[in-house]
């Protein structure tokens, strides 16, 4: 759903308003590269620079909201914060392998993950999958090279 205009009408037609700060959000999304993952510091650093000011607990109750209603999904990298990005209907859900030293994300796309997921959840518990997200930690190129080799 990166096409703002789609993303707009979708929350009208369930009844939910497009107040100033869920615009200026959603528009932060639909700017930045495909891949990129914001944390709510870098959101509100980003929104300050458009000159809207936005308390952090009122940008992490519109994040959420924007979350739940399946416009955004949200990254746990293991940090102390989430991250978060724009959910797209048109590209497959995809996974992250993250840096556990500089903790950069870098993403694959793994479809047999899904069908694994959909599986555990048929078959086991009756669970629906809504979302689902599969990280790998370890050490990237980069920092392996700038470690000698001590991994």
């Amino acid at each position: 759903m990166n096409d703002k205009q789609e993303v707009f009408k979708s929350l009208r037609k369930r009844g939910h308003r497009i107040t100033p700060q869920r615009e200026e959000i959603l528009q932060i999304f639909t700017k930045i590269p495909e891949g990129h993952h914001l944390s709510a510091i870098e959101i509100q650093n980003l929104l300050q620079e458009h000159d809207l000011k936005i308390s952090l607990a009122t940008l992490y109750r519109t994040l959420k909201f924007l979350t739940l209603h399946g416009f955004l999904r949200e990254l746990d990298f293991g940090e102390d914060h989430k991250h978060y990005e724009l959910k797209s209907e048109d590209k497959s859900e995809h996974h992250h392998l993250i840096c556990n030293m500089c903790g950069s994300a870098e993403e694959f796309d793994n479809n047999e993950l899904m069908e694994i997921a959909n599986n555990i959840c048929d078959n086991q518990t009756k669970f629906r999958v809504l979302d689902y997200q599969f990280k790998i930690f370890g050490i990237c190129e980069k920092c392996l090279k700038a470690s000698a080799g001590d991994y």
